[in-house]
């Protein structure tokens, strides 16, 4: 039986205990490993390792002896307590075994869970689930985590009493995450509020939320914007004993200088703007780039881009021949320039 995105998170959160099986698949083996995590520890309990109660079975080992499989669901505990076998990275090469297995259950013998990879519809392992009378497929696909997924994420960390703003900001934030590194920002959440999780701030999710690899040119990019060029050109020599590449600070300039556009032209005012930026905006940050998209406007900024956009062009020009970071500084020195209220170096 298949599965759509609401059923499978219910039945991955309260599965059935006298099911025959439940195939996981998706591109995603992260995403994909944390379903299976999770309907492993809804099936089995938190003990199901120590209690044995969990037979891991290998595609190379069942290729080889295919009967395995049926001596796996059909062996009895030394523990009482549900049982299952589970078969990670499963393919067309095993779905024959599988098959066998699913045919010879019945009740009271361990579960079957398998995890594949991405699977056409035409696969034999998807159809097997799909078409099977008390067997499940759920499909893993690369979209944002849902509110309820989010909810659900922060209830298993004990985030379950944070504000309505810091629900909002979370939501934002699983958009633009993947969910392993969701999962890790939580974590990181709990221990940076603790004792006291409940009061988690706007300053909080942004103190843990992953950042730019590139903290310094963030910093000289908010410089720019802000008209201060002897400070845009001291973190440009920064940058460049640290290895940053001309074509790098163009790129960053583009998505900064975008960023600001979306927030200032906006049709809901900056302020919406700045709460629908992705990725997401928070406390401080945000305040500075809204800031920053007021006081430049509409026109400024698609002047900016403009000549971002023409650096960008003369930079990637297999004709260019100056010097490809004085390009770079002598654009990014024009805007500071541009900047409003901004002065020339030395003036």
């Amino acid at each position: 039986m298949k599965l759509n995105p609401q059923e499978a998170a219910r039945y991955l959160a309260n599965p059935r205990a006298d099911s025959t099986g439940l195939l996981i698949y998706g591109a995603d083996a992260m995403r994909v490993a944390l379903k299976r995590q999770q309907l492993v520890a809804a099936l089995l309990g938190p003990n199901a390792e120590q209690d044995m109660r969990l037979t891991r079975l290998a595609v190379a080992d069942l290729r080889k002896e295919p009967a395995q499989i049926v001596d796996a669901i059909k062996a009895i505990g030394f523990f009482a307590g549900p049982r299952a076998v589970l078969i990670e990275d499963a393919n067309e090469s095993v779905a024959v075994a599988i098959g066998n297995a699913c045919a010879d259950w019945s009740l009271g013998d361990a579960q079957i869970v398998i995890t594949a990879g991405a699977l056409k519809p035409a696969s034999s392992l998807r159809k097997l689930f799909e078409k099977h009378a008390n067997a499940y497929a759920v499909g893993v696909y690369n979209d944002a985590l849902s509110r309820a997924e989010v909810q659900a994420e922060m209830n298993r960390a004990g985030l379950a009493a944070v504000g309505a703003e810091g629900v909002e900001a979370l939501v934002a934030l699983a958009g633009a995450l993947g969910p392993g590194e969701f999962r890790h920002l939580l974590e990181k959440l709990v221990l940076y509020s603790w004792p006291d999780a409940g009061a988690l701030t706007l300053e909080d999710i942004a103190a843990c939320a992953p950042h730019s690899t590139e903290a310094g040119l963030d910093d000289m990019l908010h410089r720019v914007a802000e008209g201060n060029t002897a400070a845009t050109i001291r973190l440009l020599r920064r940058l460049q004993a640290q290895g940053s590449t001309p074509t790098g600070l163009c790129i960053g300039a583009l998505r900064h200088f975008k960023t600001l556009y979306a927030i200032a032209s906006d049709t809901r005012g900056p302020e919406a703007g700045a709460m629908r930026a992705r990725p997401p905006l928070f406390g401080p940050r945000r305040a500075q780039m809204l800031r920053q998209a007021k006081a430049w406007g509409c026109a400024r900024l698609q002047r900016a881009l403009a000549e971002l956009t023409a650096t960008d062009l003369q930079l990637r020009s297999p004709d260019q021949k100056a010097p490809a970071m004085a390009l770079a500084e002598r654009s990014l020195l024009r805007l500071a320039a541009y900047a409003p209220g901004g002065q020339r170096y030395g003036s």
